[in-house]
């Protein structure tokens, strides 16, 4: 865990980088998660004006992170992924990727950087002081075609640019020939709705992205909205990349256990002077009322009234509170903001 000085962690000017970029891939993977320790009641009186605003300031911005809960479907992307990865160590002709699909702000980008970093920290255990590049992610790009594909591989590497001649096999081989030196295992293809396989530019993508799995000794996995009605497996390429790959899912959370323990968790992670401990788990089946069961659009409802309960110096998060945060169109359509009798709390 990471402890913040709260005398100069709120004014960190460092910013999180692209995780498409390496530089910003390798910025998430040595990220540890935030650990803020609350000063005592007295002493946080004590503080002058300018350290208090600093000490708050460390606040919010610990409270903007927060963390990152595993829920069910990123232990199961995880599993499924550091299990084909395995498999595919020794093969030598069509290696098994994974697809991971679901409705938007579901987890999926989530869950695969997830597995990249589970990854890439265990390559790193295993082989310390090599300079790997053992995971790359990438996004599919819109409208895309093979050289703008390949292009988003060497933008990932920081490799100069290529001359205005250079073609997309100019440029795959290239790509190819520094990631298998570098010892790539894995590849994460996010956004992968972007290809149709029912045009013809999307067919060329396909050719290209088969070239990659064949000339990389690597597990690909991919990730995008509802690819089982994008167009993905449309047409000879896209039934062979349905035949070539396992598929997981995400989702919305049904209102369960686990849901109260996704919002427990975030609320054990609360740093403010007033909450009292266990008031937001009580209003969990509101929050999945609110929220739709969308696991984005509980973090942001809770990081946000963090937040608003600093500023405003309530310090603690409350159903009025909460009533005055705005999530995304999607899960404020038709949620219920006033109280009701039979669903004030979670009695």
């Amino acid at each position: 865990m990471v402890v913040a000085d709260f005398g100069s962690f709120g004014f960190d000017d460092e910013r999180a980088l692209p995780a498409t970029t390496l530089d910003g891939w390798r910025q998430f993977v040595n990220d540890e998660p935030l650990e803020f320790t609350l000063l005592a009641d007295e002493k946080c009186k004590s503080l002058d004006e300018v350290t208090r605003a600093q000490y708050d300031e460390a606040r919010m911005t610990y409270h903007s992170e927060l963390i990152v809960v595993e829920t069910s479907a990123v232990r199961q992307v995880v599993r499924e992924g550091r299990l084909l990865t395995v498999m595919n160590k020794r093969e030598r002709s069509a290696r098994r990727g994974l697809i991971v699909s679901g409705q938007w702000a579901t987890g999926k980008s989530t869950a695969i950087k997830q597995l990249g970093r589970v990854h890439e920290l265990l390559v790193r255990q295993r082989f310390p002081g090599q300079d790997r590049i053992p995971v790359v992610y990438v996004t599919a790009p819109p409208k895309g075609s093979p050289k703008k594909l390949a292009t988003q591989f060497a933008h990932f590497l920081g490799m100069p640019p290529f001359k205005s001649r250079a073609n997309e096999m100019d440029i795959a081989i290239a790509v190819c020939e520094v990631l298998t030196e570098a010892r790539c295992d894995l590849v994460i293809l996010d956004e992968i709705h972007n290809v149709n396989m029912a045009t013809s530019q999307g067919e060329d993508l396909s050719d290209h992205m088969k070239y990659f799995t064949e000339h990389l000794p690597a597990t690909f996995i991919y990730a995008g909205i509802n690819v089982e009605s994008s167009g993905l497996f449309t047409g000879i390429r896209g039934q062979q990349l349905a035949a070539r790959c396992v598929m997981t899912k995400t989702g919305k959370f049904p209102y369960n256990e686990e849901w109260k323990s996704m919002v427990a968790t975030m609320e054990h992670a609360l740093r403010l002077h007033c909450h009292d401990p266990g008031s937001l788990l009580k209003q969990a089946r509101y929050l999945h009322k609110r929220t739709r069961g969308v696991i984005s659009s509980l973090s942001h409802i809770i990081r946000a009234s963090a937040i608003c309960a600093i500023v405003d110096g309530r310090e603690a998060v409350t159903r009025e509170l909460m009533d005055t945060i705005t999530v995304d169109h999607s899960s404020e359509s038709g949620s219920p903001k006033t109280p009701r009798p039979h669903d004030d709390g979670d009695a």
